[in-house]
């Protein structure tokens, strides 16, 4: 056999072995396309002490001796490997001392992990030792009772959950022999995600402190960086369309990592979840702590796109509430023939909730009886006509509540936060206040609550208030409370408006994303910057999670320029801010006094409410971001969704004074379809497309000035 036989032999070997592995490729079901069928599990095995997280998406292995720790963190989805070295599975700081949890020392390299390095690696003296493990399934982190429409998700999420306990070193046993330090991990079903948390419990005979705590470290290499997501319920004050700074998660140098191409070492290639304050907690004998959650997401893909639609299926998963898209208003008086007005006329176009705004009068912190009594007589003729109603309030930001109970700030020992002026939620007040909103609710029957300024990450330098000792535990203490509210909330079965980012802690909705003074622009200006920061906005959220603004009556200035009131009058902007929320599947603040004031401009409301209710499943669906609004062309959204019976729903806004013949490619991709598509124009009858080797269709449009339309896809 020549040498060129013996090449073409070769070559025809690697393109079969090449097919081979495409077809397994392609017939591998994508995660984010077909629910996946492989439940999350926990694989024992003791002939080489490790134990096994697996979902088929991610794998996590851990070494069970000499003591515990994650030696390989696999993206089953691209082949990758996370982990290139070993690091403690926590650290903790008792009474100004560092301990390591678990964990290996003695690997010679850090750029890479060899499995043979393992056997001769060995457990530090001072670190908590392994002591056993626990096998269960995810419990809820609050409760939540599916009391309006929303997906028909599990709640708690499927999956296996792992609690691994761990002793004190023999150095601490003397002062807390019986102090016990547990980690939990849960894996979800069909989600490329993890949970780790940690408790401490104080079985000793001694109080202590815990005055810093690394929950996750994680020695990751350069490349798979970019596809770990790491985010925590410890979060708070947002700005802007996208989540708030991930306030626990940091990245930083490894110094151990000494054949790395940074000659000081600095890489940012060690991820570290930890408290940015404290917690400083004082534990007695017999009280455990328990930490923030993080949430580890791990992508398949740097596409923007496809890591927005992960990011969104982790909270549609891990924070199933936020599925729930009430259509509500805002109406702008708490005066009862207000009240009574809007619920009319909101259950008369199909609306499903009336808030009491900002302004309105409302006073959810009443205990006078006649208040509470009037208010219930209101909630009760909402609930009548099928609405559900509720209000405002102001919790604790840019709120002075004397200066016994407001936020200290530490650089100058007086009252002061980042807002001017903030309670401290880890104050007596806030127990008062707690209450009273909960007793008014349960009083009321009230099912909406609106909390603007709840904690928004202050911290506090008093030393005599109630719920914290001082500095080093404000922020966190704070926050618990804000997030027990809101559990307590959810227990109700309460839908909660917050400005902040508190979906993993049990909220609904904050806003998509924009600047209040921008809806006192003129309208058309007004209406193309809000569908902008739709389109921004929900790269990172579902539509349901996220509200817009409408200015049925002026806000913050701008006249009548920038007015809508009197509606019958304006009803073409009117109908273009009902079509780009109601077609985006993001609700919207509809603040006035009405919605409509004739016939005609009731008929446009109702037109809408219908469109979004006949098409509700594919529009809370996800929006594929096909182009960004610039009022030089067309733009358009495309809901997609493998699971529904309308596989997709494109809405296309001309918003020039031209009419514009164009042709529209639409990515089909994740509605699940592989050949063809029925495209129906509005009711129109459906045309057949078939779709080309990337998932996409070509569609003949013709849109006229200042219009929108839409595609339904089957």
């Amino acid at each position: 056999m020549n040498a060129t036989v013996i090449l073409l032999s070769f070559a025809l070997l690697l393109a079969s072995l090449a097919g081979v592995l495409a077809a397994e490729t392609h017939a591998r079901p994508d995660w984010l396309v077909t629910p996946m069928r492989e439940p999350a599990r926990l694989l024992e095995h003791p002939e080489r002490n490790e134990v096994v997280l697996d979902n088929g998406l991610i794998r996590r292995t851990f070494r069970t001796a000499p003591n515990f720790a994650t030696i390989g963190y696999a993206n089953l989805m691209t082949g990758a490997t996370l982990l290139r070295g070993v690091k403690p599975e926590a650290i903790l700081e008792l009474d100004g001392k560092r301990y390591e949890v678990g964990g290996l020392k003695g690997q010679p390299d850090y750029a890479y992990l060899d499995p043979a390095w393992l056997e001769q690696m060995t457990s530090s003296p001072e670190a908590f030792q392994f002591a056993g493990y626990r096998i269960g399934k995810p419990e809820a982190r609050y409760p939540w009772k599916r009391e309006r429409h929303a997906e028909g998700r599990p709640w708690p999420p499927h999956g296996v959950a792992l609690t691994v306990d761990f002793r004190p070193p023999e150095s601490l046993r003397a002062a807390h022999d019986g102090l016990r330090v547990s980690l939990h991990y849960e894996l979800y079903d069909g989600i490329p995600a993890l949970a780790k948390w940690v408790t401490v419990t104080n079985g000793s005979g001694r109080e202590v402190t815990l005055d810093a705590l690394e929950s996750e470290i994680l020695a990751v290499n350069e490349q798979e960086k970019r596809r770990l997501h790491v985010e925590s319920d410890y979060a708070f004050f947002i700005a802007g369309t996208g989540p708030p700074a991930l306030h626990t998660t940091f990245w930083g140098p490894d110094q151990e990592y000494t054949t790395q191409i940074d000659y000081d070492y600095q890489l940012p290639v060690l991820l570290t979840e930890k408290y940015p304050l404290g917690p400083g907690v004082r534990l007695r004998p017999g009280e455990t702590f328990e930490s923030f959650r993080a949430f580890e997401l791990l992508y398949d893909s740097d596409d923007r796109e496809r890591q927005g639609l992960a990011r969104r299926r982790l909270y549609r998963t891990l924070a199933p509430q936020v599925t729930e898209n009430p259509i509500f208003m805002h109406v702008r008086s708490a005066d009862p023939a207000a009240v009574r007005l809007a619920i009319d006329q909101c259950a008369e176009v199909g609306f499903e909730m009336v808030i009491l705004t900002f302004g309105s009068g409302f006073n959810v912190e009443s205990e006078d009886p006649a208040y509470i009594a009037r208010m219930k007589a209101l909630a009760d003729y909402a609930r009548s006509k099928g609405i559900e109603l509720g209000g405002y309030t102001l919790m604790c930001a840019s709120r002075d509540v004397g200066p016994e109970n407001d936020c200290i700030a530490p650089e100058t020992g007086k009252p002061g936060s980042k807002f001017g002026q903030s309670a401290c939620l880890a104050s007596e007040w806030a127990d008062g206040y707690f209450r009273r909103v909960l007793n008014f609710l349960d009083a009321t029957g009230m099912k909406v609550i609106e909390t603007d300024g709840p904690y928004h990450g202050d911290v506090c330098a008093s030393t005599t208030h109630k719920h914290h000792r001082g500095l080093a535990d404000s922020q966190r203490r704070q926050w618990q409370a804000c997030a027990n509210f809101y559990h307590e909330c959810r227990q109700r079965g309460i839908y909660i408006n917050t400005p902040d980012w508190y979906y993993l802690a049990g909220s609904n909705k904050c806003a998509m994303g924009y600047r209040e003074t921008n809806f006192s622009l003129p309208r058309w200006r007004q209406i193309l910057i809000a569908r902008q920061n739709i389109y921004d906005g929900t790269f990172e959220k579902a539509p349901s999670m996220g509200w817009m603004f409408v200015p049925l009556v002026e806000y913050h200035g701008g006249g009548a320029a920038a007015t809508l009131e009197p509606l019958s009058e304006h009803l073409a902007e009117y109908e273009w801010h009902l079509a780009q929320n109601f077609g985006s599947g993001v609700m919207a603040a509809y603040r006035g006094p009405r919605l409509y004031d004739t016939p005609q401009t009731r008929s446009v409301v109702k037109k809408w409410v219908d469109f979004y209710k006949r098409h509700r499943p594919i529009l809370d669906s996800d929006i594929l971001h096909v182009r960004r609004p610039d009022g030089q062309g067309l733009d358009c959204i495309l809901h997609a969704n493998s699971q529904t019976k309308e596989r997709g729903l494109a809405l296309v806004y001309n918003p020039t004074d031209q009419e514009i013949t164009t042709t529209l490619t639409l990515p089909l991709y994740y509605t699940g379809l592989t050949e063809t598509a029925r495209i129906r124009q509005q009711d129109g009858p459906p045309q057949v497309y078939r779709l080309d080797r990337e998932y996409n269709i070509a569609v003949p449009i013709k849109v006229a000035a200042k219009s929108i339309t839409w595609l339904v896809v089957e």
